[in-house]
């Protein structure tokens, strides 16, 4: 049991040790600790404002590299997609500011834009399923004498991805779109699935598709229990860029690639991939560079991934020069033989057929004075025998 003696022993350690601890730290411990302390707090004050100055030089340094990009951008996308003609197609107005500057940037690369659009909700949505089923339906078979890859028994998606690629490139000659590919953009206009704001008669080589930043998740949405919509409005558009490329050249753009996303869903699906380009980060000056180079090595057979993210590559070949709109294959002759070429190439010069006929003319008379030569030897030598 504890008694009155036990509480004395108590009181007299603990103010024992309060007067250890005093006596301690006022003498010899006092100016050994307060150094040890200002000298920890003067380095962590030191370090701070070196961190504080690398952080202001780092961004003054890359202030500089922005304006660099920014100025320096016209010259390197310069005549990159000259004289090629590019479609624009934005997913669910999802990218908002993102699209000007990547019409610019067509712009700025010689190319011109032929037709800018956008998709309605109406092409995702899972209320209008059953319709897009119908409308695919009626254009099967017309579709798929262009989409040569378009399988009798694609779904959908597929069939109405397809049309919007033959309603963008279909074409009579290289500047007329056909009559077909006109009906079939005014059929998915009438359809609800597309709004056009602006569209020429000339066709489009390439089609830039630009997707938006992903939206962000209901908290109270149950991941587990079904997929998110916009998941399901993702799948159809990597579907959509697949097909598109089986009728025109299709490149795929949007912001900084994060999971989830069109950019890298259509990275992440093998079959898409392979056939597909992508361009990441069209927010930054660098992205928006990227697309028109991307658009121009994809158009010539370069298909690429190209983004500051783990396995993409950060520049495009550059194939400036690589083809000329202006080309055309030489149509051949009645009798089967191809045209000849007016500069000389597998053809015949003028003066060359005057400087050869004299030429000839020439070796006929030199032909003709050594036979002469050679009779009159030949008489000479009978006449001496």
């Amino acid at each position: 049991m504890i008694d009155f003696r036990y509480h004395i022993v108590s009181l007299i350690s603990a103010f024992l040790a309060l007067a250890v601890g005093i006596i301690l730290g006022a003498g010899p411990l006092q100016g050994a600790l307060g150094d040890q302390l200002t000298d920890q707090v003067e380095t962590l004050r030191t370090e701070r404002n070196e961190l504080r100055d690398a952080l202001d030089a780092s961004e003054r340094t890359a202030d500089k590299q922005l304006e660099f990009i920014e100025a320096a951008g016209p010259s390197l996308v310069q005549g990159s997609l000259e004289g090629l003609r590019v479609a624009v197609v934005e997913l669910d107005e999802a990218a908002g500011d993102q699209r000007q500057t990547v019409l610019d940037s067509v712009e700025s690369a010689g190319g011109t834009v032929v037709a800018a659009a956008s998709l309605w909700p109406a092409w995702t949505s899972a209320d209008h399923a059953g319709f897009r089923d119908t409308l695919a339906d009626g254009m099967r078979a017309r579709v798929g004498e262009v989409a040569q890859g378009l399988t009798d028994d694609a779904p959908a998606d597929e069939v109405i991805g397809a049309a919007l690629g033959v309603a963008f490139s279909g074409q009579v000659t290289s500047a007329v779109r056909s009559e077909e590919a006109q009906a079939l953009e005014q059929q998915l206009i009438q359809a609800g699935l597309i709004a056009v704001d602006s569209a020429r008669a000339e066709p489009a080589d390439i089609v830039v598709i630009l997707s938006g930043a992903l939206p962000e998740r209901p908290e109270d949405l149950d991941e587990a229990s079904s997929p998110a919509p916009e998941q399901e409005s993702v799948a159809a558009f990597v579907t959509l860029a697949r097909a598109m490329q089986e009728v025109v050249a299709t490149v795929v753009v949007g912001p900084t690639a994060v999971q989830g996303d069109v950019v890298s869903a259509v990275r992440a699906d093998n079959r898409t991939a392979r056939v597909v380009s992508t361009v990441s980060g069209v927010e930054t000056p660098a992205g928006r560079i990227v697309v028109p180079l991307a658009a121009a090595a994809h158009w010539v057979g370069e298909v690429g991934q190209y983004g500051f993210e783990d396995g993409a590559s950060v520049l495009p070949p550059d194939v400036r020069g690589q083809w000329s709109l202006e080309e055309e294959p030489e149509e051949p002759l009645a009798d089967g033989t191809e045209s000849a070429d007016a500069d000389g190439a597998g053809g015949v010069d003028p003066d060359g057929d005057a400087e050869s006929a004299d030429g000839d003319a020439e070796s006929a008379d030199g032909e003709e004075a050594g036979a002469e030569s050679a009779s009159t030897e030949t008489a000479t030598s009978a006449g001496g025998r």
